[in-house]
């Protein structure tokens, strides 16, 4: 079969090699597509701090199952899945106390440790996720990425439901994040970015308020569209950078929560002064959990998420580094790429 292999920044290899046998507790799945997301990108760049080369991407994927080990159950042969793309230790402190996704020796396929690209991939079975019959392929693909939108929205606690929401930053993980709460019940969503192209892709998804910060200013419209006193119930920062976190904190009512979902790349300065004044809470994310999954599967399932706007363009898995071509040339004007194994 063949494997799609960085080699070093900006350069991917193909290579032959065998497909892999399948032993007991595991399946081996036929790839059909690879979503490339922010992650990716800063492989491609030589800038993400935790991946060596060489190295196999993706972690954003459907398939079908092509054969079943021993042992396993649940499962039959063309079953459409997606995978789980997390490897835990299962002995740290948070793997015991049911927090594997932050486990203390975490590795994620596509970086720390192989990754699906390729056309065939072996998985233990607990690590697949069985998907309904109107999920497609190019949908399938997209859930490791809602998964990680909704369990951001999972972090605030007491949930979303009738509450309303404020996100910063409009790309793929933000629009998620806008459309996961508005398909979990929030009361209304207003999502910030200097984009329009993006805010435009928001509005086809649904978003109530889709404001760009470059001509209005973020505070007024919170208050004029949220209430002068109430603001937002809940914030989630979706960018990674200095701004959108000091807007997050300037615009918060006392006592709201920030979710911080964006990976920042460059340590920030924040204003604990005001975090402390304010009695904010900025809460961190990372990953999800199975749980996670299948709330994404569901939402899709229950058509409250519309993924179709997100998809900018198909590759086939020959063109894989022009995929990443494309997204260097059309930088804003793109969101999701979609890699086409079969």
């Amino acid at each position: 079969m063949q494997q799609a292999v960085m080699t070093e920044p900006g350069k991917i290899e193909f290579r032959d090699i065998s497909v892999p046998e399948v032993k007991e507790g595991q399946v081996l799945v036929e790839i059909v597509c690879i979503g490339i997301c922010g992650s990716d990108i800063h492989v491609y760049h030589g800038k993400h701090p935790y991946t060596s080369y060489p190295v196999v991407q993706g972690h954003e994927v459907s398939g079908r199952i092509e054969k079943i080990g021993p042992g396993v159950s649940g499962f039959e042969v063309g079953d459409k899945v997606t995978i789980q793309p997390q490897v835990v230790c299962g002995e740290c402190y948070p793997c015991t106390h049911g927090k594997y996704h932050i486990c203390d020796n975490l590795k994620v396929m596509g970086f720390q440790t192989t990754g699906m690209a390729s056309e065939y991939f072996l998985v233990d079975a607990e690590k697949a996720l069985k998907l309904p019959d109107n999920i497609d392929y190019d949908q399938g693909a997209m859930i490791e990425p809602l998964a990680v939108a909704v369990h951001a929205l999972s972090r605030a606690g007491k949930g979303v439901k009738g509450k309303k929401i404020l996100v910063l930053g409009a790309g793929p993980i933000g629009n998620l994040v806008a459309q996961a709460a508005k398909g979990m019940g929030a009361k209304s969503v207003m999502i910030i970015d200097l984009s329009d192209y993006r805010l435009n892709i928001a509005r086809e998804c649904g978003i109530d308020y889709c404001v760009n910060s470059s001509i209005q200013d973020i505070a007024a419209v919170v208050k004029g569209k949220f209430g002068t006193r109430e603001k937002a119930d809940l914030i989630l920062e979706c960018v990674g950078i200095n701004t959108t976190i000091d807007q997050a904190i300037e615009v918060a009512r006392k006592g709201a929560d920030i979710i911080v979902v964006g990976v920042f790349g460059d340590k920030p300065t924040v204003d604990l002064g005001l975090v402390q004044d304010r009695e904010l809470r900025l809460i961190g994310t990372l990953m999800y959990q199975e749980n996670d999954f299948k709330k994404a599967i569901k939402l899709i399932d229950a058509e409250k998420i519309n993924l179709e706007p997100l998809i900018s363009v198909h590759f086939n898995f020959k063109d894989y580094l022009k995929a990443y071509q494309y997204i260097e040339e059309k930088k804003d004007k793109v969101m999701k790429v979609i890699i086409d194994i079969h």
